[in-house]
């Protein structure tokens, strides 16, 4: 457990000001907001509240920095971000704790965090040297066709609050790897990571007017301005699918290129001849890292039903084990929901599924005192009509529903908007390959309960979301394709 005294210093030395074009400020009219521990629902500081206008200034350094910017050799925008890679290692055990107080997770999460952000710096430090292009010769003869990759231009970058260092250095990376500047606008809830993180990207050698922070509780009316400015070429978002239509139809003013990693509703599937062992161990990991909150996180969790009472009766065994508490705490494994309304949220799915037949195998209720926590909870019987069958339910609570066929549980999954993630069980190789295929959605688990991955494609289909973040295709969404066709003259 760390001491109060620590945990000031963290909170005390990261600056509390925007950052912008290679300097922090305040915001223009001296607005601030309060950021809560949410463990405890105490007040940790204050930071600046930005205006439209502080938003116009920010984005417009990143647009005078973009030529210099993208005319530097890539081997020197490698160096930055590896540099950055070894400063998030050297400080994660401050990172660490400073995500913890302003998001909940527990410190062991906030470091497997801090080293998950640190590989998106490393792993496009490597792309940065390895951005190609092409040379053909026209069917026809005569012409060539070059082809070259060059960045998109300035960008803005919208994270979310319950990965806050490590959605931040998965848009950061690539962006800079391409050679494309900046303004990242983090979640109000949890803006502390992220300025920590850009007082680490300017250490690392990252030029003035690269790399820019807005933090503020107007998102809204801040970014909006700046999507239609005309100054910004490319749109990346984390967040909800409803916050991610609204700013699709605004991107369309100035044909922005677009990122959107939304929503998700992921199936949890494990068939009659899975490793039932296995199976809850992955269960667990699929829903309750972060506490559920996830996109990727097990949302609706369908056992055949030959294996339902077994493998009910063992995840409600494990997740009734795990240790609740402040994240700063020896042992926690689950630290609280990130606000009042989140948790408030889960009761009621919960409240419903129950009004409609489920059954409660471990949890339930929030659990009382400060703090915004709520309980490792699993359902059983969980029917179709249920909200939680159709809405995130961002919290840790695991629902289950037998099913009886391949060609159910397929329909069921995919029955649902969103398309981010599914999980299969089986031993079965054939049923594995067909079920994968069949499964609409981006990413599939087979037999692994984590599928994030820096060196790996992460995205998702129908209305969860535009396009890829890591792997190769990480880097591509911050590159345009620029064809040159030269026509040779006789000798």
């Amino acid at each position: 457990m760390t001491d109060p005294t620590a945990e000031r210093i963290v909170v005390d030395a990261v600056p509390k000001q925007l950052f912008v074009d290679g300097s922090w400020v305040d915001a223009e009219n001296g607005a601030s907001f309060e950021v809560v521990d949410p463990s405890t629902g105490t007040v940790l500081c204050s930071v600046a509240d930005a205006s439209p206008a502080d938003g116009i200034r920010a984005l417009r350094a990143a647009a005078a920095a973009q030529a210099s910017f993208a005319a530097l050799e890539p081997r020197q925008r490698s160096d930055m971000l590896m540099t950055a890679f070894r400063l998030l290692h050297e400080r994660i055990d401050d990172l660490a704790l400073l995500m913890t107080l302003e998001m909940g997770k527990p410190l062991a999460e906030s470091r497997g965090e801090i080293v998950y952000a640190a590989e998106f710096l490393r792993h496009f430090a490597e792309e940065a040297v390895r951005v190609d292009g092409g040379y053909q010769v026209a069917p026809a003869g005569g012409t060539r066709f070059l082809v070259a990759k060059q960045p998109v231009g300035p960008c803005l970058l919208i994270t979310p609050w319950n990965f806050p260092m490590a959605m931040g250095t998965r848009k950061i990376g690539p962006a800079l790897a391409a050679g494309c500047t900046s303004v990242i606008k983090p979640a109000g809830q949890t803006p502390l990571s992220m300025l920590a993180l850009v007082g680490i990207l300017s250490e690392a050698g990252v030029p003035d007017g690269v790399v820019n922070v807005v933090t503020t509780t107007s998102s809204g009316d801040v970014m909006e301005p700046l999507i239609r400015s005309g100054l910004a070429r490319k749109l990346s978002f984390t967040g909800s699918t409803a916050v991610g239509r609204k700013l699709l139809e605004q991107c369309a003013d100035k044909v922005l290129r677009t990122s959107m990693e939304l929503g998700g509703n992921a199936p949890f599937i494990v068939f009659a001849d899975a490793d039932l062992d296995a199976a809850v161990e992955g269960a667990l990991a699929a829903k309750m890292r972060n506490s559920g909150e996830a996109c990727t996180a097990a949302n609706r969790l369908y056992v055949h039903g030959d294996v339902i009472d077994d493998f009910g009766r063992r995840l409600a065994s494990r997740m009734s084990e795990l240790p609740v508490g402040r994240g700063v705490e020896d042992g926690v494994r689950v630290g609280p929901l990130i606000d009042e309304v989140a948790r408030d949220k889960v009761q009621t799915l919960v409240d419903d599924a129950l009004a409609q037949g489920a059954q409660v195998l471990t949890g339930g209720h929030p659990l009382d005192g400060a703090g915004y926590f709520y309980p490792p909870t699993v359902l059983t019987g969980v029917p179709d009509s249920a909200r939680m069958r159709h809405e995130e339910i961002f919290g840790p609570v695991a629902p289950l529903s037998a099913f009886s066929t391949e060609e159910q549980v397929v329909a069921a999954a995919n029955d649902t908007e969103y398309g981010l993630v599914g999980f299969v069980y089986t031993n079965d190789l054939s049923r594995a390959f067909r079920v994968a295929e069949a499964l609409e959605s981006g990413m599939v688990g087979l037999n692994q309960g984590v599928v994030s991955n820096p060196a790996a494609p992460f995205g998702g289909v129908k209305s969860s979301g535009l396009g890829r973040e890591g792997g190769a295709a990480g880097i591509e969404e911050y590159l345009e394709t620029k064809y040159i066709g030269i026509t040779l003259g006789t000798p």
